[in-house]
């Protein structure tokens, strides 16, 4: 009985050895990323005129020290319909996330928003912001400050996004996505809004998908689309399906 007790001790941690030798990550990970999204909603405004969008992205971080860099791309119409040219938007960005205590995570970084060519003026779109969040298990709160104008408004440098948020899990690997934000556009008030969105995704292994309802109190008139009319902040269903690799 006692060689039956230290055979099933032995067993017990050498399986959990193997099991925390698997769930350790290593020092250097890089992912790819592709999105097919209905409509490409930012902060609750329509980028790509109500339209579908293709995206896709690649990150790269250094688990040890949560520094991490990464760049995203994503098919945009507005910069067109603005009176300039351009059809993508390319993001880059780093920064450094860990933890400060067991269930109170943070994320600091900054975060440059690329307009090839959008040829706008007075004011460029080109947008550049540094952030802050602090995670408590699946709710969080971020702040993003525009240290440039804010996507070619005029005399918009140093506004502000307010976000807080929750991605709950829930049954049959489900997930509960919820988010509140407000833009405030420096000396832009009328461009000022608040947005929101309730939604449900879930990861089915081959691809995951989400299907949001995304809705602003932005003004109809500052968000309408000089192409043909249309409300971009219009509260409505978004889907998408994307993959990680």
């Amino acid at each position: 009985m006692k060689k039956l007790i230290l055979a099933t001790a032995v067993m017990a941690a050498f399986a959990a050895s193997v099991a925390q030798a698997e769930d350790k990550k290593p020092d250097n990970e890089v992912s790819f990323n592709a999105d097919v999204v209905t409509d490409y909603r930012y902060r609750g405004i329509s980028q790509s005129r109500r339209e579908a969008a293709v995206q896709g992205g690649a990150d790269y971080v250094n688990n040890p020290t949560g520094i991490y860099v990464g760049t995203w791309l994503s098919t945009i119409k507005w910069t067109q319909d603005a009176g300039g040219s351009g059809t993508v938007e390319w993001d880059v960005y780093a920064g450094k996330k860990g933890q400060i205590t067991k269930d109170v995570s943070y994320d600091v970084g900054v975060l440059t928003y690329v307009y090839p060519s959008n040829s706008l003026h007075p004011n460029n779109a080109n947008t550049t912001e540094i952030y802050g969040q602090l995670g408590f298990g699946p709710a969080y709160v971020k702040y993003s400050h525009a240290v440039t104008n804010l996507f070619g408004f005029n005399d918009s440098k140093n506004s502000g996004y307010l976000d807080v948020g929750a991605n709950v899990d829930v049954v049959g690997g489900y997930v509960v996505n919820l988010h509140a934000g407000h833009q405030n556009v420096k000396h832009n008030g009328a461009a000022s809004y608040s947005d929101y969105k309730i939604g449900v995704s879930k990861d089915y292994g081959i691809v995951a998908a989400s299907l949001a309802f995304i809705g602003t109190n932005a003004d109809k008139v500052a968000y309408a689309s000089p192409y043909n009319g249309k409300f971009l902040g219009k509260n409505m269903l978004v889907a998408s399906v994307s993959k990680t690799f």
